[in-house]
């Protein structure tokens, strides 16, 4: 019985500890009306300010007050270099559109124009895994009417959508 209480109040305490979750979501779009592709991100402020200190070492203020046009060009080059989108084979430009701010989460909108047609789509997500080996990048896509996600990791930094 004894035993029993003891792991009842172990497992207990345990879920008390906080935990930090590191992931980010991504949903691409295709606009067929517009032919282009909608891309929304939502990552945590903390998570890209740590990201784009490590990488460039210079301090950014996104989500604050004192966010600079400095601050969005850095977090634009991050993004850039570290979330590519192959359209039909081919290496395609992310073009920023605008963001806003959710809490402590940084919703970044994109587009990729002159997209007539899919046949596949391929997503290389790097972002914040040298912040934490934990980090998950979740890709959600609604394309010809099909929904699809692909799970990125560490492990697993690309992914096919068809």
């Amino acid at each position: 019985m004894k035993k029993i209480v003891a792991l009842f109040l172990f497992l207990t305490l345990c879920s008390f500890v906080a935990h930090k979750f590191y992931v980010s979501i991504y949903k691409i779009d295709y606009n067929a009306k517009k032919q282009r592709l909608e891309i929304t991100t939502r990552i945590f402020i903390d998570d890209l300010n740590a990201a784009i200190q490590k990488n460039y070492k210079q301090k950014t203020h996104l989500g604050e007050t004192t966010e600079s046009t400095l601050d969005e060009q850095l977090m634009n080059r991050y993004l850039s270099e570290h979330f590519i989108v192959f359209v039909n084979g081919k290496k395609s430009i992310c073009q920023y559109v605008s963001h806003e701010y959710q809490d402590n989460v940084l919703l970044g909108y994109y587009k990729i124009n002159a997209v007539p047609k899919i046949t596949s789509l391929k997503v290389q997500n790097t972002a914040l895994l040298e912040i934490s080996d934990q980090q998950q990048n979740i890709i959600q896509s609604q394309l010809g009417g099909k929904k699809q996600s692909l799970l990125l990791t560490a492990e697993t930094t690309s992914g096919l959508l068809k």
